[in-house]
């Protein structure tokens, strides 16, 4: 790993699905040696490309885990992570993120900013990460990439600003007009190996010139020395520009655009050259940490091998060798044997093995200094935990971590599944954070939670493929509650009279709705039931809420109050009484109107303006209620309250009425009486349910 950190990248490929991310790093392993053959990502080989290593990847077509690598350019050190694309995976990219130092953010000529570059770029925002733009497949039909850059500054807000010039598009699509340099590159060779620089076609010189002219005056922003250059009509050299683009990149004020076609092998060698000329290195990026001996406060970290080290945990993976630890080094150097401290709980580690990361294969290394991203074997962490050299006690700021959205049941086929589904459950929510597992007490249901369909879908397979746990799906159970909506009185007595001592309790008062879930309230006067057995009756009515007697739903909301009873000297006792509470439950809940209610979920839709009505539409199909709606810039906020139980499938459904463009959060608000029509509805499955045990 190369210690001259100005000669080394830490990027990220980022963009929405389908743009061309795996097949562009692709080519950049393979243009920097560090594979000898090109795969494609749908390979009719069945060896597909290398980023995507686990099996289910290379047969969808999709990255599904965010996968590290690294290679060399011009003696300089890039380490690459390319990042799933499908917004049910966006954590992968939320910790790649969070450590990255720059990004490259690909673009598809023909969709232009689409809904996964909105969220990538929010993404980006909230890390500060700096990006160069690549408009990809510009020999698709339909290309347009000054439309796409167009896009970038209406629908991202970024500044951008094209260097290059498409030579054709289309199925004409040659090469690139370099605006720097003012030469014309084409890429030629079986695979685009061989960069050829020729003059600027005389036709496209005049265009050439304009754009150049239009470049030069947006990048003079960001340097005097071009701007005087300018004034005083001197020669502006390339290194003027480059200067300047840089500074803007760095400072997020600019976002640099290129162009090509990753799949034709065009225009990939450019970038590269961009990826250096004006992506950050390691030392142009200022990282903090916050001194927990210090009241917390927030310290500067250095790209220094001399200081105290720390390292930030950003993904874990459980492989064949135990828990592989992925970790960027910000300060200090990890050697093998160093003790680290684990910031988070105290403990101690000694750092074992250290690996460099090309997909899935490994390569062992002595050390990861400052600056570089690697891997650690045999260390038991969280992801996000920070690991510090013993004289200091800082902690990194921990990713953004979404709440789920969806949820399953999971029933496995027999007890081998059973064991089998708890390995792969508790490997896979120690990985995932937005994957979680519980278990439903009422139902008796083992329920996983993530953020999307296509999410759950590939836990559940890659559970019988790794594991070998066959398990069924099915939609979680509701979890409906009963409550009252009148007064009424109880007035019960106990009597019970066997051999020896009976039982006798009597007790009499009302009950009612309440907004606690339950109350108790005792008003007997003149020892009619005698102090000691007043907790006994509270219990007999407590016991009650667990199972409704309308359909066996928790009972919730009511106020109980006592102001009457008898007793008997022998025959009365606790169990008497909370024997004769049941029974009052039971008679006064009889005639109180008891009605089943479902829980509302709060649900926030972000979609752009022009399927907000489309939207708005989906929820009142689905109960809903609308409680506002705001417009901000290109994008529509919706805020409204739906039942749960007809929120299951929306995300597929959201995204198809919107080209996939919309998302949605989705949290619980609040039970609410069901509708009679839905009531019959599940007391008709309730029914049904009981005549099958």
């Amino acid at each position: 790993m190369i210690r001259d950190l100005k000669r080394v990248r830490n990027i990220g490929i980022s963009a929405h699905i389908d743009s061309g991310k795996t097949t562009l790093t692709e080519r950049i392993l393979f243009y920097t040696e560090r594979i000898h053959k090109i795969n494609e990502v749908r390979g009719k080989d069945g060896t597909g490309a290398i980023m995507d290593s686990m099996e289910l990847e290379r047969e969808r077509g999709i990255t599904i885990a965010s996968a590290a690598t690294y290679c060399e350019w011009k003696k300089n050190n890039i380490n690459i992570i390319d990042t799933p694309g499908h917004v049910d995976f966006t954590v992968e990219v939320e910790r790649s993120l969070r450590v990255l130092d720059g990004v490259v953010l690909i673009l598809c000529s023909v969709s232009g900013v689409q809904s996964q570059s909105i969220t990538v770029d929010q993404q980006m925002k909230r890390y500060k990460v700096p990006c160069i733009a690549y408009i990809n497949k510009c020999d698709r039909s339909g290309a347009n990439p000054v439309k796409v850059s167009e896009q970038l500054k209406d629908k991202l807000g970024h500044n951008s600003v094209m260097l290059q010039l498409p030579i054709g598009l289309e199925d004409k699509h040659e090469g690139i007009i370099d605006l720097v340099s003012m030469k014309a590159n084409y890429f030629e060779g079986n695979n685009g190996e061989k960069v050829v620089i020729k003059d600027i076609p005389a036709e496209m010189m005049a265009d050439a010139e304009i754009a150049r002219e239009e470049m030069i005056d947006a990048v003079s922003l960001f340097s005097d020395d071009l701007t005087d250059a300018i004034l005083e009509e001197k020669e502006i050299t390339e290194e003027l520009i480059m200067t300047a683009v840089r500074t803007g990149t760095i400072a997020r004020q600019m976002t640099p655009v290129f162009l090509g076609s990753a799949y034709k092998n065009k225009a990939v060698q450019p970038l590269m050259d961009a990826v250096l000329n004006y992506l950050p290195s390691p030392l142009d990026i200022e990282n903090e940490a916050i001194d927990l001996d210090n009241n917390e406060e927030t310290v500067i970290l250095e790209s220094n091998f001399d200081k105290p080290t720390v390292a930030l945990a950003f993904k874990l993976e459980d492989g064949q060798y135990g828990q592989l630890t992925y970790i960027r080094v910000y300060q200090g150097c990890i050697n093998k044997g160093d003790t680290l401290i684990n910031s988070r709980n105290g403990k101690k580690m000694k750092a074992g093995r250290l690996i460099r990361m090309h997909s899935a294969q490994m390569e062992e290394v002595d050390a990861i200094p400052a600056g570089h991203i690697g891997a650690m074997f045999g260390v038991d962490c969280a992801s996000g935990d920070t690991f510090v050299s013993p004289q200091i006690n800082y902690t990194m700021m921990a990713m953004h971590v979404m709440d789920p959205v969806i949820s399953l049941s999971i029933v496995p086929k027999d007890n081998k599944a059973q064991i089998n589904m708890s390995k792969a459950l508790n490997r896979f929510t120690k990985e995932d954070p937005t994957f979680r597992t519980y278990m439903d007490h009422e139902t008796g249901d083992t329920i996983i939670q993530g953020m999307g369909e296509l999410h759950l879908e590939v836990y559940v397979e890659r559970m019988k493929r790794e594991y070998d746990a066959e398990v069924e799906t099915g939609q979680p159970r509701v979890a409906y509650r009963e409550t009252i909506t009148r007064k009424a009185l109880f007035n019960y007595t106990h009597k019970k009279q066997t051999g020896g001592a009976g039982q006798y309790g009597r007790v009499a008062g009302f009950i009612e709705p309440c907004e606690e879930e339950f109350e108790f309230v005792n008003k007997i006067t003149g020892g009619r039931i005698p102090t000691q057995y007043i907790s006994a009756c509270e219990k007999g009515f407590q016991g009650c809420m667990g199972k409704g007697p309308k359909l066996e739903f928790p009972v919730t909301g009511i106020k109980i109050t006592i102001d009457d009873g008898a007793y008997h000297a022998v025959d009365s006792s606790e169990m008497a009484f909370q024997a004769a509470s049941r029974g009052a439950f039971l008679e006064g809940y009889a005639k109180a109107k008891s009605v089943i209610k479902e829980p509302i979920m709060k649900v926030v839709i972000e979609t752009p303006n022009e399927f907000q009505g489309g939207c708005m539409g989906l929820i009142n199909q689905r109960r809903g209620i609308i409680q506002g709606s705001q417009e901000e810039g290109v994008m529509s906020v919706i805020e409204s309250q739906v039942p749960l139980s007809d929120m299951f499938g929306f995300s597929t459904v959201l995204r198809s009425a919107t080209q996939g463009k919309a998302q949605f959060t989705m949290e619980f608000s609040t039970y609410k009486q069901v509708p009679q029509s839905i009531a019959e509805e599940i007391a008709r499955k309730k029914h049904e349910e009981k005549v099958q045990k």
